[in-house]
């Protein structure tokens, strides 16, 4: 990949750039196939990316910049990792979905099983969304219960029943978020504040023997990086269990990303179920999920809980997430834990210097900087940020040649291609951002 060329923004370098930008605002809503590529909420036009390699990606003008959205997070080992690629090219000479079970998907489900011993059995999907959506309607099957629990600020995919807002009071059943979500669809859904424990016992206790589940994300990554509480974690596998619901985590995000088993085995809770995509992948189109083998029991055709698709472990797809999940070792995990650290105390020693009240939250490899005094523990929290404190920070990082997730509530990702070098110019780039 050239050398990055002279800072300066995409919108400002014209040529096939804008050209390709116009013809996708005609062509696409808002110009883009899913909302946060559209840059809207930090006030630049969306770029156009035409490649990536290592810890770098390339826009459609030549400008090349130092990646943290890794693909929203499947790039744990960088763009284009040359095993990775050799794989997907040795499976295209075997076609592409041939109708069929094939031998990768028994070869990607071993491997997902021997890292997260809580996942007995699974079932391929194509999307993190698809995945959330059949793990709920299996844990209504299991145990012949409508309700579903989840967490404000939460992102479970785009499924009716969870794209929604919390309700007025602690424990109220959920209200439409988005157009075309009927009342109807959000009725059976309860928005709790994630690390709320009374909160949760409230839910359990306003609805006694009507809770299916519990949904969480182990580590919340859609509303930015919020940990969970000490001990948070034990309290949803404890009312789960007194109350018959079963606990879902949704790891789309961190699984294979905290560790090898996921933010089940950083934390040490085993789930019911667990959602799974992105890494699983290697940047494939893929989702899964799975979990104890007598729910997994219930699924068609062995059971009653119907779920299918034609393109569900698309051998593609299981190539790549085979290659990608064999180069994840301890030692691995431990270079992203030393990268994490480093990025962190740099951005925190910058913003110190320049005097800026930022809060920085990392876990593993993930990590989002907010524009507020101190580190949300929920997602009212997070969304009260400074969003254009937010939005000039990543400009003039992105002028820097850094490129940031696009809205001040989603985590950035670091990968094993980021060297010492690449960290410590991310770090020198905030220094002036903060300054900015």
């Amino acid at each position: 990949m050239p050398a990055r060329e002279p800072a300066g923004t995409p919108a400002a370098s014209g040529g096939s750039q804008a050209r390709l930008r116009q013809e996708a605002e005609d062509l696409f809503p808002g110009g883009v196939n899913s909302p946060v590529r559209a840059f809207k909420s930090v006030g630049r036009p969306p770029l156009i990316l035409t490649g990536g390699e290592g810890p770098r990606v390339q826009d459609a003008d030549g400008i090349v910049y130092l990646d943290y959205i890794g693909s929203w997070g499947p790039a744990i080992l960088g763009h284009a990792h040359p095993q990775v690629v050799d794989a997907v090219r040795e499976a295209v000479l075997d076609g592409f979905a041939l109708g069929a079970t094939s031998p990768r998907e028994v070869e990607l489900g071993r491997r997902i099983r021997a890292a997260m011993p809580s996942v007995e059995r699974l079932r391929f999907v194509s999307s993190g969304t698809e995945a959330v959506m059949s793990a709920i309607r299996l844990a209504r099957g299991a145990t012949g219960r409508d309700i579903v629990v989840k967490f404000a600020g939460g992102y479970h995919g785009h499924g009716d029943s969870l794209l929604v807002d919390a309700g007025s009071g602690l424990a109220t059943l959920a209200m439409p978020g988005s157009a075309g979500v009927t009342a109807g669809a959000a009725r059976d859904t309860v928005v709790v504040p994630f690390n709320d424990r009374d909160a949760l016992v409230a839910a359990f206790e306003a609805f006694p023997d009507r809770i299916a589940c519990v949904i969480v994300e182990p580590v919340g990554a859609n509303v930015g990086v919020i940990p969970p509480d000490p001990g948070f974690l034990e309290h949803l596998r404890d009312v789960t269990e007194r109350h018959g619901a079963l606990l879902i985590f949704d790891e789309v995000i961190t699984g294979f990303r905290l560790a090898k088993g996921g933010a089940q085995e950083r934390y040490g809770v085993r789930p019911d179920l667990t959602t799974l995509g992105k890494i699983i992948g290697g940047g494939m189109p893929v989702g899964a999920y799975g979990g104890r083998a007598d729910l997994m029991k219930q699924i068609a055709p062995e059971g009653p809980v119907y779920q299918a698709g034609t393109l569900s472990g698309h051998p593609l797809a299981m190539a790549a997430g085979i290659a990608t999940l064999d180069l994840l070792t301890p030692d691995l995990y431990q270079r992203l834990e030393r990268a994490g650290a480093r990025l962190e105390a740099g951005l925190r020693a910058e913003a110190a210097d320049a005097g800026r009240e930022v809060a920085i939250s990392r876990v593993g490899s993930l990590l989002t900087v907010f524009f507020r005094p101190s580190a949300p523990r929920n997602g009212a929290e997070a969304l009260a940020s400074d969003r254009d404190a937010y939005a000039r920070f990543f400009g003039a990082m992105l002028d820097a040649g850094v490129l940031l997730p696009p809205s001040q509530f989603e985590a950035w990702f670091l990968g094993a291609a980021h060297a010492d070098a690449d960290i410590d110019a991310t770090v020198a780039a905030a220094g002036k951002a903060f300054r900015a």
